[in-house]
């Protein structure tokens, strides 16, 4: 102890080791003070999530720095005897439990759900549940209104004020959940354009004669609408990428024209066992990464009146195959395409007649539209294939399972999970035999 008023001895040799130190700490505290504020400098330090263009114009999405390929599912796990309108993400059964371990069993790392509920404490709680349980992450859409009665109003400003707040409130709320993967805008809103889905007009639209410029005028609307939300988006979240729903490529060409915010294109394809020129269709038409945001084949023969389990695991395992065949890391492909998301999990037993809660309790197979694609089938009366009710690759049974309806998988879930597992494709199968011999 040195008595009071005692000068203490300085040490100048501890100063002396210190400086060095300190100017060090200095040196890289301005160096991390630079890179985080620098425009662009530090933007894939700072993307959770994010796409990169690889030389050879690949196009790879990367989280935590680590390649990801989408494997995922449409997610809406409505139970026999209720409709869209059910609660799910308040059942006190969590169905989304169950759901998430079958699911990482196969294999599957992403769900994509369509618009989440309406209580944020209940998506949250699903989010985290499938994400640090199952390692399941999500994707999180809007229908940009495009269910709204009458129609939506895409060329009036206080519907377009309203819909766009209701996005960017979504984003402010589950923005920083990680298990959030990606954003999609719409669904295949862009056939309201064409007048045939959920049409709108607006006066100027209407003094054109012409039909197609009507089209067009309506597409430039839309697009430029949806964009305006991405570029909205990107300012509050940068950490993950914000994604054009449409329905097959209708109306990309315009998009290509006024879209600079987005960063990839969802497409819903049913296109039957393969998706054709789809992706070299896209090179040339709206030159962004492909997320097959909806794709599959039900698992009823309307045809025949009986389940066909055996066509849907074939239809499936031959879309899978085309998606990675044109995935980043294959040469010969396009390489622009991220990976898949199927229609859809589990049978929704409601879908042909939204309105009659009786309807709701029976498995329908009356067909709800046609598609040649799916030709096992189009021999069925008036052409009518496409059964809504029987899309799941997991059957739902009245039998309750822990409260919920048991699930129950069909032979989708396993073919495609091996496929998974061993994903080499008949061509490359083909040259390794013929090399044999």
């Amino acid at each position: 102890m040195i008595a009071s008023g005692v000068a203490r001895p300085r040490n100048d040799n501890n100063l002396t080791v210190l400086n060095p130190i300190l100017k060090k700490i200095t040196y890289l505290f301005l160096i991390f003070v630079f890179l985080a504020t620098a425009p662009g400098m530090a933007a894939p330090q700072k993307s959770k999530v994010y796409i990169r263009k690889i030389k050879n114009n690949h196009f790879q999405l990367l989280v935590e720095r680590k390649p990801y390929i989408v494997k995922g599912v449409c997610y809406s796990p409505i139970p026999i005897g209720k409709n869209h309108e059910y609660d799910w993400w308040s059942d006190p059964n969590k169905p989304w439990l169950a759901d998430g371990k079958l699911m990482h069993d196969m294999g599957i790392n992403t769900v994509r759900i369509y618009q989440p509920g309406e209580n944020p404490d209940s998506v949250k709680q699903v989010i985290r549940d499938l994400y640090n349980i199952y390692g399941i992450r999500v994707v999180l859409g809007h229908w940009l209104g495009f269910w709204e009665y009458p129609c939506p109003f895409y060329g009036d400003k206080r519907f377009q004020d309203r819909v766009k707040k209701e996005v960017l409130d979504m984003v402010n709320l589950y923005k920083d959940e990680p298990g959030v993967l990606l954003w999609i805008l719409g669904n295949e809103n862009n056939y309201s354009c064409l007048g045939t889905v959920n049409p709108w007009s607006t006066p100027d639209i209407d003094k054109e004669p012409d039909p197609q410029k009507q089209k067009k005028m309506r597409a430039a609307i839309y697009y430029s609408y949806v964009d305006e939300i991405a570029g909205e988006i990107h300012k509050i979240d940068p950490r993950h990428p914000v994604a054009l729903g449409n329905g097959e490529l209708i109306g990309l060409d315009t998009a290509n024209s006024v879209c600079k915010n987005i960063d990839l294109v969802a497409c819903i394809i049913y296109r039957g066992k393969t998706f054709g020129p789809l992706f070299k269709s896209l090179r040339a038409t709206f030159d962004k990464p492909l997320l097959l945001s909806e794709f599959g084949a039900d698992a009823y023969d309307a045809y025949l009146n009986k389940e066909d389990q055996n066509m849907q695991a074939f239809f499936l395992e031959s879309q899978w195959r085309q998606i990675y065949e044109n995935l980043w890391s294959n040469k010969e492909g396009e390489g622009n395409c991220l990976g898949g998301v199927m229609f859809e999990w589990s049978d929704e037993w409601w879908k042909h007649n939204e309105y009659d809660p009786e309807g709701w309790l029976r498995h329908d197979t009356e067909s709800n539209w046609s598609n040649g694609s799916y030709y096992f089938d189009i021999k069925a009366p008036n052409n009518m294939n496409m059964n809504e009710e029987w899309f799941g690759i997991v059957a739902l049974s009245p039998e309750l399972e822990n409260g919920i309806d048991k699930r129950v998988p069909r032979k989708a879930y396993y073919v495609v999970r091996e496929f998974w597992k061993n994903p080499v494709s008949e061509k490359v199968k083909s040259k390794k035999v013929k090399g044999k011999r």
